[in-house]
Order: structure tokens, then C-alpha cells, then sequence
């Protein structure tokens, strides 16, 4: 007679809802990771938007936002990926009554230490991004302010005349408007800068019978110079080309006024390395008025 058959012990209930749970919580470590590196990865988008909003540009590249983002976002995939092929693994194995040992701790201390490496990485990464945008704002505090004193100094204290609004320069002249303007147009034609229109404000006033001191406005630039401001800021179409503003106040004393290029730059966004296609203005009105 045979003896009795020797059968595989069976795998408990319990043994495959603890691999389920294990399974479920893998992929909640998964989905997690996925989840955190999709924002870090639009945090950089984050940033440029607020310093469109604020105006403040710091020159700062946040590309590195994408790619934490990613290197997460790839992390999580392979996490979900991995726990199912164990999981499908440790089941066939239950129900093959094999012998069950404990798991190897490694794929587990692999995934800490990573996140670890890249938690390092954001915290140098996000330190750098805020020193630099204090920069920035330290830079445009910085400009303000000599702006702000600028004009204060060039503005006329004449009750008579009217009050600059911010960001707008006043210069003193020491001829009359007509002279004024013609030694603009000399300095003008002679850099080779074009000369666009000369709206004689007090000319147009007096042939419809209204009295105004003489006010012309001179528009001009340099489509070379103009062009690349208005196709990195396209805003500053509206202030664009250049003007500067010939005018006689109440009292006959004569001012050359025009948008300071700080404010220009800051109201539009333009960047750093195109200030000076615009900051030309301020030679211009100090050789007209000289």
C-alpha cells in the first residue's frame, strides 16, 4: 500500500491581504511621488508668472523645477511598476505553498535615500531661487529710488507748473522751445536717429482760437533698437518710439521731459540687457537742453 501523499501546506487568508495591503501601500507611495513631482515640476512656472505680475526680473532660470519634477515623477512610475511585479510574485509563490522568507530591505532604503538626495537638491535649489529674487528686488528698490531722486532734483519747484507724474524726468533748458527743438533735431539727425513726427501741441491749440504756451512733442527712434525691446516686451509698444516733451511752464522757464527708461523697464518687463536701446533718451535730453 502507498503511503499517505505529502501536500504543500496552503497559504492562510491572511498571508494574501497582508500582500494586498503592502501592494496598496506601494502605490500610495507611488501615486504620492507622481503627485509632488508634477508641482515641483510647474514650480518654475509658478515663479515666472509672479514676477511677471510683480515685475521684478532676477535673471534666474528655474528649468531645474522641471527636471526634480521628472526625476519624481519617474521615481513614482517605477515604484507602482515595481510593486506589482513583487506583489504578482509573493502570490504565485502563496499559492505554490513555497516557503515564505522576509523581503530584502534594499528597493525600500534605495527609494529613501533617493528622495533624500533630491530633497537636498530642492532645498540648495530653492535657497539660491530666493537669494536671487531678493537680488533682484534690492536691484529695483535700487532703481526706484535714484529715480525718485532724480526727478525730485530735476522736477520744477514752480507752483505754476505742472507736477511730473511718476517715472517721468524733467530737464531745464536754457533756450526757448523753438531752439530747443531744433537742437534736438541737429543731435537727432546727426546720430542718425529718425525722426518720426513733431506734434506742435500750441500750434494746434491756436488754430482753434485757444491760448497755450508753446508744447511740441518730438517722437522718434530706431526700428534697430526698438524692435528687439518690443519683441521681448510687447507692452512697451505703447510707450514706443521714444518722446520727449518740449514745453514752457507759467513762468517762461523752458523743460525737456521724458519717460525715465528705470520706469520704462520696469513697467513693461524689458530685460536688462536691452536698457540701454532706450536709456539713449537721457543723453539726448541732456545735450538738447544743455
Amino acid at each position: 500500500m502507498d503511503g499517505p501523499t505529502e501536500s504543500k501546506p496552503k497559504a492562510a487568508l491572511a498571508d494574501y491581504l497582508a500582500a494586498e495591503r503592502t501592494l496598496l501601500a506601494w502605490i500610495r507611495t507611488g501615486l504620492a511621488l507622481m503627485g509632488f513631482g508634477f508641482v515641483v515640476a510647474r514650480f518654475g512656472l509658478f515663479l515666472q508668472q509672479l514676477q511677471a505680475v510683480e515685475k521684478t526680473f532676477s535673471g534666474q532660470s528655474y528649468g531645474l523645477s522641471l527636471w526634480f519634477g521628472t526625476a519624481l515623477i519617474a521615481a513614482g512610475v517605477i515604484v507602482n511598476l515595481f510593486a506589482g511585479w513583487q506583489h504578482a510574485r509573493l502570490v504565485r509563490e502563496l499559492d505554490g505553498g513555497a516557503a515564505i522568507h522576509s523581503r530584502p530591505a534594499g528597493p525600500a532604503v534605495a527609494i529613501a535615500l533617493f528622495l533624500a538626495f533630491v530633497g537636498l537638491a530642492m532645498t540648495v535649489y530653492l535657497i539660491s531661487v530666493r537669494a536671487s529674487a531678493h537680488a533682484a528686488s534690492g536691484n529695483i528698490s535700487g532703481n526706484n529710488s535714484s529715480d525718485n531722486f532724480r526727478n525730485n532734483e530735476e522736477t520744477p519747484m514752480s507752483s505754476t507748473a505742472p507736477i511730473s507724474d511718476d517715472g517721468i524726468i524733467n530737464k531745464a533748458s536754457n533756450r526757448s522751445v523753438d531752439q530747443t527743438v531744433d537742437k534736438l533735431k541737429g543731435i537727432l539727425q546727426a546720430k542718425g536717429v529718425t525722426l518720426f513726427a513733431v506734434v506742435d501741441h500750441s500750434g494746434e491749440a491756436e488754430k482753434v482760437g485757444i491760448k497755450m504756451r508753446p508744447t511740441k512733442l518730438l517722437i522718434f527712434g530706431n526700428p534697430k533698437g526698438g524692435t528687439p525691446i518690443m519683441l521681448a516686451a510687447p507692452s512697451a509698444a505703447i510707450d514706443l518710439p521714444l518722446k520727449i516733451l518740449v514745453w514752457e511752464d507759467g513762468e517762461g522757464k523752458v523743460w525737456a521731459s521724458y519717460n525715465s527708461p528705470a520706469y520704462l523697464q520696469q513697467r513693461h518687463g524689458i530685460p536688462q540687457d536691452l536698457l540701454p536701446n532706450i536709456a539713449v533718451v537721457d543723453a539726448l535730453a541732456a545735450k538738447a537742453t544743455e
